[in-house]
């Protein structure tokens, strides 16, 4: 092959060289003939590098998958033209017909080698990029030539670029209409609308299996329409149950802040109240313990001062009686003595008694003093625990009503999730069924679509799935699992209505 193809490049490029150079010098006769003068020299190049410019350019535009056929006219137009300037230069193409056939011998082989040449990149073009295409043999258009134009008609327009293939759904409609003229008679008027669809269905390139799968596939559609709007209704019930959960969990939460108000200005008075009735309490104790303080004074003193006025009037009697009981005053001096003694024990005591008392009145206001500050700092106590318990109710609200927000935005991520799934499904469906796209295709894209709701693994989509949502076989499954992992891998996305 290597070999063959070395031998084409040299032949073409001696040919082309031959040809150019017999043109070359025609044209630049025929251009002096014709008053062009010094341009004749620059005019057969100019022509001849167009031709070769334009077919360059046909190939490499076929070659980057963008052909334009109008380079390709153009240069055939130019070969036209330069095969009849080369005949014209030997004279009216009439009058020479020999010299007329030689000149375009030539030009006719180099536009041969360059359409073979670019048969060849089309060719190589479209085995790269997948898309390789048959055509009708030669030998069916000359033994069949109405048939082999309908099959041509139907490959192209539907895109079926297998010759077999089309052979085989051809086969296949002919088997089937054997078979319902068999049953039906040759009148297959009286056979029934759906046995007729694989014939009524033929001009649009669909197999028997296909076309009879049609009725089947229209009820599943409507059956999935009828799904969807059952899904979009349940789907708003769902959302107005979710505004109507958020109002409800709105009040609730209204409600609940209005009761920890309640419970936290209840708590501040009884705070306030039981700190005012501690501090009267102290207030009240320390009051007793002063006035029962001045009480024992007062009556210390009162008690000192009568017993100084009974010592003075028992010494004025004392001494009124002197004179004449000497020797009695002397005893009762001594017990006089005596007695003074004991009154100043008993003196001594009361103060010892008055002492202690006074003692103990400062001990006891020292402990009401006590009591009233550990009163006020159980208080503060109190205080301080009823704002922690605010807080702490405050803090258990807010992170309650957080996670009731993000539980409702979850539910209603997850439905708006769910609709716009079936919104998607909705709009590749109705793509489908705008394109008009042959069973099998449609069946290909449901998989690739099922394969993108998978993460787009194709393994993990099953064939026993492929099989229960579309009701296949196990072969048409696999074949449709690797359909869509074509159409995945040529970029389509359910979106994208142009990979419909």
């Amino acid at each position: 092959m290597l070999g063959l193809a070395v031998v084409a490049a040299v032949g073409a490029v001696a040919l082309a060289g031959i040809g150019f150079s017999g043109s070359y010098a025609a044209l630049r006769d025929l251009g002096f003939t014709h008053g062009f003068g010094r341009f004749s020299y620059a005019f057969p190049v100019g022509v001849d590098a167009g031709i070769v410019a334009l077919l360059a350019m046909d190939l490499h535009l076929i070659r980057k998958g963008t052909p334009w056929p109008m380079l390709r006219l153009l240069a055939h137009g130019f070969t036209a033209a330069t095969i009849y300037f080369n005949a014209a230069s030997a004279g009216p193409p009439l009058a020479n017909p020999t010299g007329t056939a030689m000149h375009a011998v030539i030009p006719i082989m180099f536009v041969a080698v360059v359409e073979a040449g670019r048969r060849l990149v089309i060719r190589i073009t479209r085995i790269e990029a997948g898309h390789q295409r048959d055509g009708v043999p030669l030998h069916r258009w000359i033994l069949a030539p109405g048939p082999s134009f309908a099959m041509y008609r139907r490959m192209r327009l539907w895109g079926i670029d297998s010759y077999q293939q089309a052979i085989e759904l051809e086969r296949e409609r002919t088997v089937y209409r054997v078979m319902l003229e068999r049953d039906h008679g040759k009148n297959l008027k009286n056979a029934p609308a759906e046995l007729l669809l694989p014939l009524v269905m033929e001009r649009f390139g669909l197999s028997v299996d296909e076309a009879l799968a049609l009725p089947q596939e229209a009820d599943e559609r409507a059956r999935l329409r009828a799904e969807r709007a059952a899904e979009f209704e349940k789907n708003a019930a769902v959302r107005a149950e979710q505004r109507a959960a958020e109002l409800e969990i709105t009040r609730l939460q209204t409600a609940g802040r209005v009761e920890a108000a309640g419970y936290e200005v209840g708590a501040e008075t009884a705070t306030a109240k039981a700190t005012a009735t501690a501090r009267t309490l102290a207030a009240g104790r320390k009051a007793e313990a002063v006035q029962r303080l001045d009480q024992s004074a007062e009556e210390l003193a009162a008690a000192a001062s009568e017993q100084e006025a009974a010592e003075a009037r028992a010494r004025a009697a004392e001494t009124a009686q002197a004179a004449a009981e000497t020797e009695r005053s002397a005893a009762e001096a001594r017990d006089r003595a005596a007695e003074a003694q004991a009154r100043a024990i008993a003196s001594e005591q009361a103060e010892a008694t008055a002492e202690e008392e006074l003692q103990n009145t400062r001990r006891r206001t020292a402990e009401t003093a006590k009591l009233a500050a550990e009163t006020e700092q159980e208080a503060a106590e109190a205080a301080e625990r009823t704002a922690e318990a605010k807080r702490r109710t405050s803090a258990a609200n807010r992170a309650r009503a957080e996670d009731e927000e993000a539980e409702a935005a979850a539910r209603q991520r997850t439905a708006e999730a769910r609709e716009r799934a079936a919104e998607a499904e909705l709009r590749a469906v109705e793509a489908e069924d705008e394109a008009k796209l042959t069973p099998a295709a449609r069946g290909a894209r449901r998989v690739a679509r099922m394969i993108l709701a998978a993460s787009g693994d194709v393994e993990a989509v099953t064939l026993q799935a492929i099989i229960d949502d579309l009701g296949v076989s196990l072969a048409t499954a696999s074949q449709r699992r690797a359909d869509a992992a074509d159409l995945l891998a040529a970029g389509y996305r359910p979106t994208v209505p142009a990979h419909l």
